[in-house]
């Protein structure tokens, strides 16, 4: 049997974009200037490692759109980066900042490397190196990077100390996930998970499901992961019964208490072995009898073939592009209620815009605080997706791209691009 091609991230970003048009009825011109990223810039950066040899690491940055403001998105270091993942990213930022109705475009950044097998001196060589190359298209009104996969507040740190000494000036809302003491915000670190389960309290709602108690499976034990089994087991009272990581996963339909699975993974690296759990696969997890699945690691884990086996009411997807389009209308024919991931997982830029507009200000809100205004803005968006859905009959995902979609074009028209 031919292994089959890995899905391509971008081609389907083209597609559900493309199916989104077809309902607004778009302008051809404003299609086709959608279907592409409007300014990409490839670059090579020379590091020295500590060996004392060069190596030569390729990046991207890609500028999507910008159409109703500065472009927005993380920088990613990993080791299988590609352009096309880039665009596809920088994409879903054009549409997650325009759903949750921010002043922001959509852009993304990635280096192919390894940072696991890098020292802390390697990578900041690396980030400066990556800054520099990039720094004549970035500042607050062009361009604001974030953290991302394998990227974290001191790399960030590092990015931002290398751009103000190119520019001879304080410039802290270049750059957004910073540590708190350089113009960081309150509430960032939880925020992608936060805003995720402020999602799925409404989700809730609608369906007439009491979240106290619903049994949860959550796939991926990074960040917005272990930050989704922390909160929605504080926030919501979820029952979170089986979790996974790169290396497996775990189930007790029990539960498994939130402190105590992140206080283990972060002694042993993985969630597999945590006592009093059988083992299971990441493929397995996704197909768990429970309430509610969360999908919080990579792209493509929801596909055609085990789209019919999904047993979950609710799933709110985390990760970016957990679901292929095919699944996408299998779920939606099972009435399964799908929390799509450019609405689900915007709580992240949404408190990466509030640490921008604190930056401006120079005045610092509390985490309380930041929480009150996400909760707001989560909550607004959501609706907003859920009705469009329900007034063309389609699914939540296409749902979020007509708001989106249409957002980021009359913006187009009022430019007289198109």
């Amino acid at each position: 049997m031919t292994a089959q091609a890995p899905l391509n991230s971008f081609t389907i970003t083209q597609r559900q974009l493309g199916s989104a048009a077809s309902v607004l009825k778009l302008d051809p011109g404003i299609l086709e200037l959608l279907l592409w990223p409007m300014r990409e810039i490839h670059v090579r950066i020379p590091v020295r490692m500590d060996n004392g040899s060069v190596r030569v690491f390729e990046g991207f940055r890609v500028h999507y759109n910008f159409a109703r403001g500065p472009c927005k998105g993380g920088i990613r270091f990993h080791p299988e980066e590609t352009v096309d993942t880039v665009r596809a990213l920088a994409a879903w930022m054009t549409w997650k900042t325009a759903v949750m109705d921010l002043p922001l475009g959509g852009g993304k950044g990635g280096v192919i490397c390894n940072p696991k097998e890098m020292s802390d001196g390697e990578l900041q060589r690396l980030s400066r190196g990556y800054l520099r190359a990039i720094a004549h298209y970035i500042s607050p009104e062009i361009d604001i990077p974030a953290p991302d996969v394998y990227t974290n507040p001191q790399i960030m740190a590092w990015m931002l100390d290398e751009y103000e000494g190119i520019v001879g000036r304080s410039a802290p809302g270049v750059i957004t996930g910073k540590p708190l003491p350089l113009g960081g915000s309150a509430g960032r670190g939880d925020a992608t998970a936060r805003g995720g389960m402020y999602c799925l309290c409404q989700a809730c709602k609608l369906l007439g499901l009491d979240p106290q108690g619903a049994t949860c499976a959550i796939q991926g034990s990074g960040n917005a992961g272990q930050f989704a089994h922390l909160l929605g087991e504080r926030l919501l009272g979820l029952k979170v019964v089986a979790v996974s990581d790169s290396k497996g996963g775990i189930y007790n339909p029990l539960g498994l208490p939130a402190k105590e699975v992140v206080a283990y993974k972060e002694r042993v690296g993985s969630v597999v072995g945590f006592p009093g759990a059988e083992s299971i696969t990441n493929a397995e997890l996704l197909e768990l009898p429970v309430d509610i699945l969360i999908p919080a690691a990579i792209e493509n884990q929801i596909t055609a073939e085990n789209a019919p086996r999904i047993k979950a009411k609710i799933i709110a997807e985390l990760a970016n592009g957990p679901t292929t389009p095919e699944a996408d209308e299998l779920l939606f024919e099972n009435e399964i209620f799908v929390i799509p991931d450019f609405l689900c997982n915007a709580g992240g830029v949404t408190v990466s815009h509030l640490e921008q507009v604190q930056n401006a200000m120079m005045y610092y809100w509390t985490a309380e605080e930041v929480h009150e205004k996400l909760e707001r803005k989560m909550t607004a968006a959501f609706h907003a997706v859920h009705q469009t859905a329900q007034e063309h009959r389609v699914h939540n995902r296409l749902g979020a791209y007509l708001v989106a979609v249409q957002r980021v074009a009359a913006a187009m028209r009022l430019r007289g691009w198109a």
